[in-house]
């Protein structure tokens, strides 16, 4: 909607028009951020978006790729799902968001960069692990929808084999090994498959614990996710917290 088209209401509305949180947050904004990079946000409505990489995470509350890499308006195109999971390509009458986010960053903003995000204590991941866990635990989920999109871990699940370890570590690694099978997954895409042969785009997994801060990304010749950045996280973790 154009920002010139302002709607007439009457009568007072019934209730908030926002929930307060947002509404205080919006005006920190335009005090803070938008006060101080207009000259950004002029480029970006009039020049439109950019950003160089594609990140899939998780609809997780507490990991917000934005706030733990420092990003700034336009400099990443972020699709979030549920246990950040990506589908194999399947051209089909079913409607696929995560798919058509890809299709975008990739044929229409061109990115350089697609990165899996995933995270510690992730409810999707531990959900299907506690009924790969224990088989006599209630179904998936007595929704919709849950159920049926997380058993995309079934294939990372089947890889790592049967749990040996208690449920909190089952539920890391198998976290681990679903970034592992989304990067298969996105290579099952035409385009994408096509473009990292030619070495136009990179494919990249990472895994963020909550608690500590730390950031590990995956390096696919070792089969191994490493840390990132040690130095710094041991720097912000010698800071006093209060």
């Amino acid at each position: 909607m154009s920002d010139s088209i302002v709607q007439k209401i009457d009568a007072a509305p019934a209730r908030p028009l926002l929930p307060d949180r947002l509404v205080s947050g919006y005006e920190a904004f335009l005090g803070g951020r938008f006060a101080r990079e207009q000259d950004r946000f002029h480029h970006l409505a009039e020049k439109g978006q950019n950003p160089r990489i594609l990140l899939i995470g998780c609809c997780d509350s507490r990991v917000s790729p934005e706030v733990i890499f420092d990003a700034g308006p336009g400099e990443i195109f972020v699709a979030r799902n549920v246990a950040n999971l990506v589908p194999p390509y399947s051209p089909n009458d079913d409607l696929h968001g995560t798919s058509a986010a890809l299709e975008y960053a990739v044929l229409g903003l061109r990115v350089e960069h697609i990165v899996i995000l995933g995270h510690a204590r992730c409810g999707g991941v531990r959900a299907y692990a506690e009924a790969d866990f224990d088989p006599y635990q209630k179904p998936l989920s007595a929704g919709d929808f849950i159920g049926k999109w997380i058993s995309l871990i079934a294939p990372a699940a089947a890889k790592i084999g049967p749990a040996a370890e208690p449920l909190d570590e089952y539920s890391e690694r198998l976290a681990l090994a679903s970034i592992i099978q989304g990067l298969a997954n996105l290579r099952t895409f035409p385009a994408i498959a096509t473009l990292e042969k030619r070495g136009l785009l990179t494919l990249h997994g990472a895994y963020f614990g909550i608690l500590e801060g730390k950031l590990l990304a995956l390096d696919e010749g070792a089969g191994k996710f490493l840390p990132v950045s040690q130095d710094a996280h041991a720097a912000a973790l010698s800071e006093p917290r209060f």
